[in-house]
């Protein structure tokens, strides 16, 4: 998406093993248009190439050295970087990098550009268990997250000096993820609930079969993850896909539509916008073989089915006052008409029709073209990405944008 291009981005590198990763950090992030400052501490120097970084950036990379420059001492490299960056992102941040932060000790250039930015700050703690669970580490834990700073809590797992537990640095990935919630242009969701249903159903005759659809769940994961980016603590209630699920987001994973429609109704309830994106299955076996059904001569095989209850129109009779529904329909002819129609009979406030065929269908392509009404006769089309179209829709369902706070 367009905001995640042409950002300005500090990355401090303090002397953790972890540092070895960050190169690649660098590669991704330079490659998808960012410009990327870096600032080395002493002890970083000795664990990674500061001309493997200068290469990858396509910039010099600034060392303890260039804090106290005498023949270039009146650039202020602190001064300089702190009001440049959109972002300061510390990674990997030691103990000893997370009390210069907590205490506002500016000895260093990357503790002195610390104090001196007002950009947002990601910390990515790295190290061994032990000091990661010391007290003193937590509470400079929490004196960073009272002075604003957003502290990426570390991975589990086997750590450089042979031990297993907390205290891994996450993945290049998820410090990605983190970076994208932090400079996203609008944060008008932020203290919402969001709930998001996504993929397709399973409704199994025997053990080994099921009926289904191809829906990929791509538009609804699409949808999900936008809204963290803007601020929403988002839980997403998933049929069987095979996609990652987005980062920061509350994943309940089922199979069926009753096991979809369980999973809603114990979370509707907390939600002040529910976005129905699955594809759910309308009927199902009426009887369910728990043996597997065995092929018998040439006959066929007849199936009885009987209807799954309608998740959108349920949820949109228990609809609480302020509550949002957004419904989608993914249709083969007629629409807008039979879009509209669904939006009133289910009671939602806005209804998503696609196509279920085509490169812009609704199902397996990366793209997607939908148009968006809404009960007061609004209508908009929006092509592109899933990522782009599930942005464009929070637009258009918030008021592009209106209805929230920008980021400063």
């Amino acid at each position: 998406m367009e905001w995640k291009k042409g950002r300005r981005i500090l990355l401090g590198i303090t002397g953790g093993i972890a540092a070895y990763k960050i190169p690649e950090l660098v590669r991704r992030l330079k490659g998808s248009g960012n410009e990327v400052e870096i600032i080395l501490t002493e002890s970083a120097e000795r664990l990674v190439s500061s001309l493997v970084l200068s290469t990858l950036s396509g910039r010099r990379v600034w060392l303890q050295k260039d804090f106290l420059d005498f023949e270039n001492g009146w650039k202020i490299p602190h001064i300089t970087l702190a009001e440049w960056a959109e972002i300061v992102c510390i990674a990997p941040c030691t103990a000893n990098m997370l009390r210069r932060a907590a205490n506002g000790e500016a000895e260093t250039l990357l503790g002195a550009t610390l104090l001196a930015t007002r950009a947002p700050v990601l910390l990515c703690p790295a190290m061994n268990t032990n000091m990661w669970e010391h007290e003193t580490t937590m509470r400079h834990k929490e004196t960073c997250l009272r002075n604003g700073y957003r502290v990426l809590e570390p991975d589990s797992g086997f750590l450089a000096c042979g031990a297993e537990g907390r205290g891994r640095l996450p993945s290049n990935e998820i410090i990605l993820e983190e970076i994208w919630r932090l400079l996203c242009p609008v944060c008008d969701l932020e203290g919402k609930k969001v709930l998001v249903t996504a993929g397709p159903t399973w409704e199994f005759l025997d053990p080994v079969r099921f009926i289904s659809n191809p829906s990929s769940g791509k538009m609804g994961y699409a949808v999900a993850q936008n809204a963290w980016y803007r601020g929403a603590e988002v839980t997403l209630v998933s049929g069987p896909v095979s996609i990652q699920p987005p980062h920061g987001v509350t994943v309940v994973r089922v199979q069926s539509a009753l096991e979809m429609l369980e999973a809603v109704l114990d979370q509707a309830e907390r939600a002040d916008y529910i976005v129905k994106a699955a594809a759910v299955g309308d009927y199902r076996p009426k009887e369910f073989s728990p043996e597997k059904i065995k092929r018998r001569g040439k006959n066929g095989l007849v199936v009885q089915f009987e209807q799954n209850p309608d998740i959108a129109a349920t949820i949109g009779e228990r609809k609480k006052p302020g509550q949002v529904l957004i419904g989608f329909a993914a249709e083969s002819h007629a629409l807008e008409k039979n879009a509209a129609e669904k939006m009133v009979s289910k009671n939602l406030d806005f209804i998503v029709a696609n196509r279920i065929t085509g490169p812009d269908g609704a199902f397996g392509s990366e793209r997607n073209t939908i148009h968006v009404l809404d009960q007061k006769g609004g209508k908009e089309t929006f092509s592109g990405s899933k990522e782009e179209v599930a942005w464009r829709l929070w637009d258009f369902i918030l008021g592009a944008g209106q209805a929230g706070a920008p980021r400063n």
